[in-house]
């Protein structure tokens, strides 16, 4: 499983509809590999989707999650304004070197 995070902006003017999570976790179909979804505003126009996805390999979970975010734009009427601004695996260098046990 592979966490993807996808960023999407509205247009000037535009915000974010109060109800966001209800809309983007009732829009995510079994068919979507997406164990968990995570919803974060960071702006009143601006929003982070945090995809928990069963994939192979990171590049398949990277595509799965941008297709996923992509039919999210064409089905939820008050994301059809939004536009994916960009999608990765977050990194997290420091959780993986060596940590001072002190």
């Amino acid at each position: 499983m592979y966490l993807v995070h996808t960023h999407l902006e509205l247009p000037c003017g535009k915000q974010l509809p109060s109800d966001v999570r209800a809309l983007v976790r009732s829009a995510i179909l079994p068919g979507d590999r997406v164990e968990h979804v995570a919803v974060h505003p960071r702006s009143t126009s601006e929003l982070t989707l945090g995809f928990y996805v069963v994939a192979g390999a990171l590049d398949e979970a990277e595509e799965r999650a941008v297709r996923v975010c992509a039919r999210l734009l064409g089905d939820v009427p008050q994301l059809s304004t939004a536009r994916l601004t960009g999608a990765g695996a977050p990194l997290q260098p420091l959780a993986f070197g060596p940590q001072p046990v002190d």
